[in-house]
């Protein structure tokens, strides 16, 4: 079965950077048709998305994430990266690695697979 695994949380200062990565396996298709994303969930908050790549390599970014984090793939190794700088404290969450096959619709993050996710605090 599909397994997504997190990995480069932490606790950091505000402004600080931090970069996670996901490892991808047990899927069915090639790891470069499937749309990857990155999701939060904020303790006592809802999940929510913060940025995906589609299959073509397009971005998508929530506003909160613009300018700050930037979402990049490795088709080759299987992997997702999340590069996060100027880190604030509303950045404190669990973050999870997501995947779906096929193209995504620009900011649906709505994805059928997730990680457990590794955790991000951000000390003001």
């Amino acid at each position: 079965q599909v397994q997504l695994v997190e990995s480069g949380g932490g606790s950091v200062q505000a402004g600080g950077s931090l970069t996670l990565s996901c490892s991808a396996s047990g899927f069915r298709h090639k790891y470069s048709n499937y749309c990857m994303g990155w999701l939060r969930q904020a303790p006592g908050e809802g999940r929510e998305g913060v940025a995906l790549i589609n299959v073509d390599g397009s971005t998508n970014y929530v506003d909160s994430a613009k300018g700050r984090f930037t979402i990049s793939r490795n088709n080759a190794a299987n992997s997702l990266t999340l590069q996060m700088r100027y880190l604030r404290p509303d950045d404190t969450a669990t973050y999870h690695c997501a995947m779906g096959l096929g193209r995504c619709e620009p900011n649906n993050f709505v994805f059928p697979y997730r990680g457990q996710g590794t955790q991000v605090t951000v000390a003001s």
